[in-house]
């Protein structure tokens, strides 16, 4: 958990110095194996879109080669953005894994918060719940919530998306590295740029992790009526 909450909120120094180019380094250009059923299908991909995909953080063991079974880089959009495409699709899952590890987080930690004194000593059960639960003592979080998260959504905006009036709308900056917002307090983020891959991969493989973490909680939550400590204890016999 602790990783968890390291790596969400991993980011820059600074910012990128060269620009974004859709062509991959020769120097570092892999193949796929044809015979790899994990693997996007090599004749619906470019050649150019899965060598920058393998370039990129997150492609680790036990999948080298991608893991794109459903073959979604064949869908990247038309010839000319598809690089562009996959990097918004990389911001995409950075953005929600980080959400997700601090959601998996804090309904661990909500439920767990229940029997200490609090502003809302009447909160209790599932975290799915809690919310609502606060609303109904007549707090108000829905405004604070949406202003929050409003402002934390313009900034990234700001910093890593095209004018809206540019050829390039809906899509990233060329000098941008998705997912570096340049949030990094504690100067976790190393120089090296092998470390630096690592350490980002290590955020990505934790973000996936926690989506489906997070999945699984409010399922169980909604289909057993209990909190997850509690259903996991009765499944254990505890």
């Amino acid at each position: 958990m602790a990783a968890m909450t390291m790596s969400s909120v991993l980011g820059s120094r600074a910012a990128l110095t060269k620009p974004f180019s859709a062509k991959p380094s020769q120097r570092t250009r892999y193949i796929v194996r044809a015979q790899d059923p994990a693997s996007p299908d090599q004749a619906a991909v470019d050649g150019d879109v899965i060598s920058y995909a393998q370039n990129m953080p997150g492609v680790t063991a036990p999948f080298p080669n991608i893991f794109d079974p459903a073959n979604l880089l064949g869908t990247t959009g038309a010839s000319n953005t598809k690089i562009r495409e996959l990097r918004r699709w990389r911001e995409a899952e950075l953005t929600h894994g980080r959400v997700a590890m601090l959601a998996a987080l804090g309904f661990i930690v909500q439920e767990q918060l229940e029997d200490f004194p609090g502003p809302f000593p009447n909160v209790r059960g599932p975290a799915i719940y809690h919310f609502q639960q606060v609303e109904a003592e007549g707090a108000v979080f829905w405004l604070p919530l949406l202003l929050f998260i409003g402002v934390c959504e313009s900034y990234r905006v700001g910093l890593g998306w095209a004018e809206p009036r540019s050829t390039n709308f809906y899509s990233l900056r060329d000098d941008y590295e998705p997912g570096n917002l340049g949030f990094d307090p504690f100067g976790l983020l190393p120089e090296d740029p092998k470390e630096r891959k690592d350490m980002q991969s290590r955020e990505l493989n934790n973000g996936r992790l926690a989506m489906i973490a997070i999945a699984a909680f409010v399922v169980q939550e909604l289909v057993s009526g209990q909190e997850i400590f509690e259903h996991t204890a009765k499944r254990l016999g505890l």
